[in-house]
């Protein structure tokens, strides 16, 4: 397998045939963003005029870390990487909801949190550690009725969003400084965290919406080993050049 992270060497990765990226996804980009940018430098660089990229598992683009981006052959283990364990770190805030469930849309409804405190919060914490049925956010990629659930969210439709099954391994609740409440996570394919912020709200009889994401881990992969796209479209353009001379 060809390992694309901070420590190789392009020297030994041939695109075509096949390599694992590890990105480390900065805020505001989209996965897509980050498929388009490593695909346009592998075509251009290298001089193909096509190569299969894809990536194994989306990050909001709120959220950063750990964005596994497969070439080539090796798009065919997409599903592989996507069905391993993740692991995340965050904040969700208390108090308020949002339609998204994260800080990409407005706040719909506030509430007090004068009668929070962290025993609840802890307490509320250990339901939703083990096997779960989860409802996700309409501003989602799922399809409904053939489309994607955040098109017709956008567009103030009523859309119901059935639950699903998923297992939240761990739940670790590392630093309680209302509203604001720090976790680490480790969890199946198809978590969505911004779910479990709403859901750990109305656990309190309250509110709750996430505000901060990074993915740490997918299975064996670390965001440790990762690189930028930037960095990484920048690596292979010099290459590229230093080749060419």
């Amino acid at each position: 397998m060809n390992i694309v992270d901070s420590k190789c060497d392009l020297d030994n990765i041939d695109f075509l045939m096949g390599s694992v990226m590890l990105i480390d996804k900065e805020k505001d980009w989209t996965s897509f963003d980050a498929v388009n940018k490593l695909r346009w430098a592998i075509r251009n660089s290298y001089d193909i005029k096509k190569v299969k990229v894809g990536h194994a598992g989306t990050l909001d683009p709120m959220a950063t870390g750990l964005l596994i981006i497969c070439s080539g052959k090796m798009t065919k283990s997409i599903n592989e990487f996507q069905g391993q364990r993740k692991r995340y770190s965050g904040t969700i805030y208390l108090g308020a909801t949002t339609a998204s469930y994260d800080a990409e849309t407005e706040i719909v409804d506030r509430y007090s949190i004068d009668d929070i405190t962290s025993e609840k919060v802890l307490s509320a914490a250990e339901q939703f550690v083990g096997k779960i049925d989860q409802v996700p956010p309409i501003y989602s990629a799922l399809k409904t009725d053939g489309v994607r659930s955040y098109v017709r969210a956008r567009k103030g439709e009523s859309i119901k969003m059935n639950a699903r099954p998923v297992e939240i391994y761990s739940l670790n609740i590392t630093k309680i400084d209302l509203p604001n409440v720090e976790f680490e996570m480790e969890c199946s394919k198809g978590t969505y965290v911004r779910s479990l912020a709403y859901d750990l709200g109305r656990a309190l009889n309250n509110g709750g919406h996430l505000i901060k994401l990074r993915r740490d881990a997918i299975g064996d992969f670390k965001v440790d080993d990762a690189m930028t796209v930037t960095a990484l479209a920048e690596k292979i353009r010099s290459k590229q050049r230093v080749s060419s001379k």
